[in-house]
C-alpha cells in the first residue's frame, strides 16, 4: 500500500503539478526540451545553409532558392511522418516507448548536425543529422500529446485545463530555444548551436526517465495481441521502413552526386503536387463512392475546405523560419547599445505571444459566447487567414524601405508576428477540434491525419515561396504573399455561411 508520502498516491489523488497528475510535470519538460531543440535548431537552419562556405563561421553556402526548398522539406516530413509515428505507438510499442525511442534519435540527428565540430564532413552529417531527427519528431511529437491526454481518463474540462498546462510547455520551449542555440551558432559556432540543440534533448529524456513512475499505465501499449502477432508485425514493420529509407537515401545519393540531374526545389514542387492530387482524390472518394450520408458527405466536404484554408495559412505563417529569417539577417537593425543581437532571436517573438495571447483569446471566446456572438468554425478560420494577411501587409512596407546600408528597426518583424499569432490563435485551437466534431465515427483517425497533411503541404510550400527571394526583393515577396493569403481569407468570410449550414447543427 502506498504511504501518503508515496509520489505515486499524489499523482492519484492529482496533487502534484499545479492540482494535475504528477505525470504532467514529466511530460510538460519533455516537451519543453523537445521543442527547445526543434526550435532552437530550426532557428539557425536557413542561416546556417545560406552562409557563405567559407569564413569564421562557414556554412553551406546554398542559394535561397535551395535552402528554403530543403527547410521546406525537411519541416514537411516532421508532420508527415506523425503518422506512421502514431501507428507504431499503437501497434508495436505504445506511447511510452515511442516517446523515449524518438527523442534518443532527436538528439543523435542534433548531435549528427554536429559532427564537424570532431572532423566529419558538412553535407552527409548535415543531411543525415536531418533524416534522424524527422524520424524522431515522427515518433516523438504525437504520443507524448496521446500520453497526456490518458492521465485524465475522465475527460472534460480539466483535461483541457492539463492541455493547456501542456502547451505552455511548448512554447517555453520555442521561447528559450533560439535565445541559446541562435547566440551559440550565429556568434560563435553553427555547430555549437546544434550541439545545444542535442544537449537541450538529452535533458528532456533524462528527465523523462525519472519522471516516468509518476504516469502511471499510461501510455503502454494496449493492442491486446499476442507476442507472436506483434513479432510478425514488428518484421513486416522493420522490413518496410528498412527498404523505405534505402530507397529514399539512395535517391537523394544520386540527386547530391550528379547522377540524377532534379534540383531539390524541382523535388519540392512534384512533392507538392502529388500531395495535393491525392487529397483531391480522396476526398473525392470519400464524397462520391464511401457510402456515407448525405449529411456525413456535406461535412467531409467542410472538412475539404478546412483542410486548403489551412494549408494556405500555414503556406504563409511558417515562413518565419526563412523568409522572414532571412529579414531579420540581412535588412533589421539588431544593434543594441553597440551589440549586435543574432537575428534568431526574432524566432522567440512567436511564442511570447503565444503564451501572452492564448487566455486572452480564450476569454474572448467565451465572452462572446455568453453574448450568442462567438464567430463560427468558418469565420475563425477566415479571420486567421485575414490576421496573416496584415502581418504581410505590414512588413512587406518596412521592407519598401529596407536596404542592407539603412535596415529598419525590429519592431516591423514584432508587429508582423503579433498579427500572424492571432491569425494562429484564431484558426489553430480550433482546427483538430472541428476535425473531430465534423469527421464520421469511423473516419476521426484519419481526418486527424489529413490535418497534418495540411499543415506538412503549408510548411512545404512555405519553403518554396520563401526560395521566391532569389528573384523578388523581399517587399514584393511580402505583399505578394499578403494579397493572395488575404484574398482567401476574404473569400473565405464570404461563404462562410453557406459553409456553416453544411456543418448543421456542429459548432
Amino acid at each position: 500500500m502506498a504511504s501518503s508520502n508515496d509520489p505515486r498516491a499524489a499523482s492519484a489523488r492529482g496533487k502534484t503539478f499545479f492540482g494535475h497528475p504528477g505525470g504532467l510535470a514529466t511530460l510538460f519538460f519533455t516537451e519543453m526540451w523537445e521543442r527547445f531543440s526543434y526550435y532552437g535548431m530550426r532557428a539557425l537552419l536557413v542561416l546556417f545553409m545560406t552562409a557563405a562556405a567559407a569564413g569564421a563561421n562557414p556554412g553551406l553556402g546554398f542559394s535561397d532558392g535551395t535552402a528554403a526548398a530543403v527547410y521546406g522539406l525537411y519541416t514537411f516530413f516532421v508532420y508527415v511522418l506523425s503518422l506512421p509515428g502514431g501507428w507504431v505507438a499503437d501497434n508495436l510499442w505504445g506511447q511510452r516507448k515511442a516517446v523515449f525511442v524518438g527523442g534518443c534519435i532527436i538528439a543523435l540527428g542534433h548531435f549528427t548536425m554536429a559532427g564537424p565540430l570532431v572532423g566529419l564532413p558538412d553535407l552527409p552529417t548535415f543531411f543525415g543529422g536531418l533524416l534522424l531527427i524527422v524520424i524522431g519528431t515522427g515518433l516523438l511529437k504525437p504520443n507524448v500529446s496521446t500520453i497526456v491526454g490518458e492521465l485524465y481518463p475522465e475527460g472534460g474540462a480539466r483535461r483541457d485545463a492539463g492541455f493547456s498546462i501542456f502547451y505552455m510547455g511548448i512554447n517555453l520551449g520555442a521561447f528559450i530555444g533560439p535565445l541559446i542555440c541562435g547566440y551559440l551558432g550565429e556568434n560563435i559556432n553553427w555547430h555549437y548551436g546544434f550541439s545545444a540543440a542535442g544537449f537541450g534533448m538529452v535533458l528532456g529524456l533524462v528527465q523523462y526517465k525519472l519522471g516516468e513512475r509518476m504516469l502511471g499505465a499510461a501510455g503502454h501499449l494496449k493492442t491486446g495481441e499476442g507476442a507472436e502477432v506483434l513479432a510478425a508485425r514488428s518484421r513486416r514493420f522493420y522490413a518496410i521502413s528498412a527498404a523505405v529509407l534505402g530507397t529514399l537515401g539512395l535517391l537523394a545519393w544520386m540527386i547530391a552526386s550528379g547522377m540524377l540531374a532534379v534540383s531539390i526545389e524541382t523535388v519540392a514542387r512534384t512533392l507538392g503536387v502529388v500531395v495535393v492530387v491525392l487529397a483531391v482524390l480522396y476526398f473525392a472518394y470519400l464524397i462520391l463512392l464511401a457510402g456515407h450520408t448525405r449529411e456525413e458527405k456535406k461535412r467531409l466536404g467542410v472538412i475539404f475546405w478546412l483542410f486548403i484554408l489551412a494549408a494556405m495559412f500555414w503556406s504563409g505563417f511558417e515562413q518565419a523560419g526563412s523568409s522572414l529569417n532571412l529579414f531579420a539577417e540581412r535588412l533589421t537593425d539588431r544593434v543594441l547599445f553597440g551589440w549586435e543581437a543574432p537575428a534568431s532571436w526574432l524566432q522567440s517573438v512567436n511564442p511570447i505571444f503565444i503564451i501572452i495571447g492564448a487566455p486572452l483569446f480564450g476569454m474572448l471566446w467565451v465572452s462572446l459566447a455568453r453574448r450568442n456572438a462567438n464567430p463560427s468554425i468558418p469565420v475563425k478560420f477566415a479571420l486567421g487567414l485575414l490576421g496573416l494577411a496584415a502581418g504581410f501587409f505590414v512588413l512587406a512596407w518596412g521592407a519598401a524601405h529596407a536596404t542592407p546600408e539603412n535596415p529598419v528597426s525590429p519592431a516591423w518583424l514584432v508587429v508582423t508576428y503579433a498579427l500572424h499569432t492571432s491569425g494562429e490563435l484564431c484558426l489553430s485551437p480550433v482546427g483538430l477540434s472541428s476535425i473531430t466534431k465534423l469527421a464520421p465515427e469511423n473516419r476521426v483517425g484519419q481526418m486527424m491525419g489529413v490535418w497534418f497533411i495540411a499543415s506538412a503541404l503549408g510548411n512545404l510550400i512555405a519553403g518554396l515561396v520563401a526560395g521566391q527571394l532569389e528573384n523578388l526583393a523581399p517587399a514584393a515577396l511580402f505583399l505578394n504573399v499578403g494579397m493572395i493569403v488575404g484574398g482567401a481569407g476574404m473569400v473565405a468570410l464570404l461563404v462562410s455561411p453557406a459553409v456553416r449550414k453544411l456543418m448543421g447543427n456542429v459548432e
